[in-house]
């Protein structure tokens, strides 16, 4: 963990105007660096993870045909289950070793933007046993919070106002997703992983993953580094829509997944994503020389499609 601290974002809950300029300061540091940090003192109950990773464990758990009846291809949303091997980060390698279960906010059928078929917006699936949606919108919302709060760091130390990113996630595309690693099979030996090196696509994820370790950062030298578990903590980093905003000062860097301990792996990861017609465009503060931005404008709905569309191919 020596090149991803661990920050204590407390102060961002407390709203003391000298532990936001703190904390500003370590995500800033971190984020420019190698996109990677922990967070602690993020105010999620145990409780509340706890009965998460327990959903988790019980969903799959079940057979893969009652699984497959939520199978995310029958959603345009890509919300669902992803069963072994259907999703591939890395188009040159074989399917992840891994299955999934997706969802996003959950929205009334009045919902604005379901009335609007607004891209990406639309009901989750939810299989049919006890226990297991409430401890996961509970999670979501959760960690819904906490990303907005680590957004408030962002600004504040892009010198911007501290409720600069608020109006691009008032209705976020923002998902969780549970997930469930085997343990890998044999030596590794770069052919399979769990997940293939990937950037994530939005503002920031944080990443819940439980003691069996299995997640790797490319440091900016190319080397892979672990990142091991730090209990009570999660694990934070900058995603693509975050990078363009600030034209490449904050770096989303690749990481990827091999479960090398044996035994099941699980973990959850919330994506902090915009709403679907917020604009990533370079911030002003990040221009380069003369104002020059290193990507065009594109819609967070657009960027998503054609990241998405490629991986479950």
């Amino acid at each position: 963990m020596d090149l991803v601290p661990v920050i204590d974002i407390g102060p961002l809950r407390d709203r003391s105007e000298a532990g936001l300029i703190r904390v500003a300061s370590e995500v800033g540091a971190a984020a420019r660096d190698i996109g990677f940090f922990a967070v602690a003192n993020h105010g999620v109950p145990a409780a509340i993870v706890d009965a998460m990773y327990a959903a988790a464990r019980a969903f799959f758990a079940l057979p893969v045909d009652v699984k497959d009846e939520l199978a995310i291809e029958r959603s345009p949303q890509y919300l669902g289950y992803a069963r072994t091997e259907l999703e591939r980060l890395d188009p040159a390698r074989p399917g992840d070793a891994k299955e999934s279960f997706n969802m996003g906010r959950e929205r009334a059928a009045d919902d604005p933007d379901v009335l609007a078929g607004t891209p990406f917006v639309g009901p989750n699936q939810w299989p049919r046993m006890p226990g297991f949606r409430a401890p996961m919108l509970r999670y979501f919302e959760a960690l819904a919070s906490v990303g907005l709060d680590i957004h408030r760091a962002i600004a504040t130390d892009l010198g911007l106002p501290a409720d600069y990113f608020d109006g691009a996630y008032d209705r976020s595309l923002s998902a969780l997703r549970v997930l469930h690693y085997p343990p890998h099979p044999g030596t590794f030996d770069g052919t399979q992983y769990g997940a293939g090196p990937h950037t994530d696509y939005g503002g920031v994820t944080l990443l819940a993953q439980d003691d069996a370790g299995g997640l790797e950062v490319r440091r900016r030298d190319g080397e892979w580094i672990g990142v091991a578990p730090v209990a009570g903590t999660f694990v934070c980093n900058v995603g693509d829509a975050m990078m363009r905003w600030t034209n490449d000062v904050y770096v989303s860097n690749a990481h990827r997944v091999v479960n090398r301990s044996g035994r099941d792996r699980y973990s959850a990861a919330f994506f902090c994503e915009p709403n679907p017609d917020a604009v990533i465009a370079c911030i002003p503060a990040c221009a380069g020389p003369g104002g020059a931005a290193k990507y065009p404008p594109i819609s967070f709905a657009d960027y998503l499609r054609s990241r998405l569309e490629p991986t479950y191919r």
